[in-house]
């Protein structure tokens, strides 16, 4: 079996490398403390970032090194975007919401999470940065260019959005309920663009799948547009301040916001691509 060590001591090989130390760091220091009756779904948040950030990043070193990732049947220049973005997006927001919610004690394991999760921000921004500084004919996955990552911001910002729903907050509100029926839509084909382009499948796509991605971000955009003035609306009169429940209709309409303004980006761009590539150039 060929070993590549060139995979492990190059920069962006030595940042994940940090990035797995510290993700597994940060995990073991929440666990030790353990978890309070309040904002459970925010510390799963946390945990499921560290973890899940710590065992994709040990399987792309350990598929780099043994050299198996040019055996598995899917762009790796994608995947391996694809996770960058999303694994610096998930640890800044594990790195904002923990100190918030449960570091108020301030004990030095919670400030010890706190500052290896920022470090691993920090790595993982690192290796975006490498992978988007490469000459202009080296990225070739569609996950490397602007459009590519806007998508994964799409699918990022949908996560948080979920995780802070509560079904008593929307249940008996056709208008919360349509609020989530966007996000579940909006998610659902973002992330099927995703796996279509990591797997390698746009090619069997019936249809001109970039026409169909700009028609999709276009009706996306509109319905987030619904959904950042309906949710704050009606959610508001719910719920009463302060209250985790208020709180957590806050979070929701920031991200519906953010999201709007993405999918708003990510239109203009898709549309430039596919009508005006020269101007991109």
């Amino acid at each position: 079996m060929n070993l590549s060590v060139r995979s492990l001591t190059d920069p962006v090989g030595l940042l994940r490398m940090v990035a797995l130390v510290l993700t597994c760091l940060s995990f073991g220091l929440v666990a030790s403390v353990g978890v309070t009756s309040v904002a459970t779904s925010y510390w799963a948040w946390c945990m499921f970032t560290w973890c899940f950030c710590s065992f994709f990043t040990l399987l792309v070193l350990i598929l780099e090194f043994t050299m198996l990732n040019t055996k598995v049947p899917m762009s790796w220049e994608d995947f391996t975007t694809a996770f960058a973005m999303l694994a610096t997006l998930m640890c800044l927001a594990a790195s904002i919401i923990y100190p918030i919610f449960f570091a108020g004690g301030a004990g030095p394991r919670e400030i010890g999470a706190t500052v290896a999760s920022w470090f691993c921000f920090l790595a993982y921004s690192g290796e975006v940065v490498l992978t988007r500084l490469r000459p202009r004919g080296q990225i070739s996955g569609f996950l490397s260019t602007a459009s590519g990552l806007l998508k994964i911001l799409e699918t990022f910002l949908a996560c948080i959005i979920f995780t802070s729903l509560e079904p008593a907050t929307f249940q008996g509100s056709p208008g919360l309920q349509w609020c989530v029926a966007v996000y579940c839509l909006c998610f659902i084909f973002a992330l099927l663009v995703i796996l279509l382009t990591i797997g390698r499948l746009l090619s069997y796509f019936p249809a001109s799948f970039e026409r169909v991605v700009i028609v999709s971000n276009v009706l996306a955009a509109a319905m987030y547009a619904t959904a950042m003035v309906i949710w704050p609306l009606y959610g508001f009169q719910r719920t009463t301040k302060p209250s985790p429940a208020w709180d957590e209709v806050l979070v929701v309409t920031f991200m519906s916001i953010l999201n709007f303004i993405v999918y708003t980006v990510d239109s203009v761009f898709s549309i430039r691509m596919v009508f005006w590539p020269e101007a991109l150039s």
